[in-house]
């Protein structure tokens, strides 16, 4: 039955480009799900994760009139799916000393990915890398605690290709949750 969470199913994987087997991540999890087998429901209840990752199933059940029998088996559904990948909790990078923000921009000459393998796990201070297209092939976000700090960590990152640095001013969206406007 459409609607019920009944057809949400993971049916593929898909190889990224540059990420070896066993790297976190890969393989990807592709889902089969058309938005429309999400109902209102559906995302109201990922609406109110996305807001509260802590909240009880009774309190997502009061969220969305229903029971809590048949919230957490919706919930269960959508983990399944991999449409709910995890729970987590968000660290202020700035509140731990971690002032500064970039973007780094990596123009990588070669086809050998196990040294920038190397490079993301040694190096802590890039919290999120993303293949790209364009000249330049990975964007990568890194934390710092002083531009002295900063420029080691670029220079470290050189040591692969050419960079391009831009420092972050300010976040007017750092992250929007997804919702049913999407679809």
């Amino acid at each position: 039955m459409p609607g019920n969470g009944s057809d949400l199913r993971v049916c593929g994987e898909v190889a990224i480009h540059g990420v070896p087997r066993g790297w976190p991540g890969f393989p990807r999890r592709l889902g089969c799900v058309a938005v429309e087998t999400l109902d209102a429901t559906d995302w109201r209840i990922l609406e109110e994760l996305q807001r509260d990752g802590r909240a009880s199933y009774a309190d997502l059940a009061r969220a969305v009139s229903m029971s809590a029998s048949a919230v957490t088996e919706r919930v269960r559904r959508l983990e399944q799916a991999g449409i709910i990948r995890g729970y987590t909790a968000v660290v202020d990078a700035d509140r731990l000393g971690f002032t500064i923000l970039a973007l780094v921009r990596l123009r990588y000459p070669t086809g050998n990915y196990k040294p920038f393998h190397e490079l993301l796990a040694g190096t802590p201070e890039i919290i999120e890398a993303h293949h790209v297209t364009g000249d330049d092939c990975f964007v990568l976000k890194v934390i710092a605690r002083s531009m002295r700090h900063l420029e080691q960590t670029t220079g470290r990152i050189s040591g692969l290709g050419p960079v391009t640095t831009s420092v972050v001013y300010s976040s007017p969206l750092p992250r929007r949750d997804l919702t049913a406007e999407l679809g």
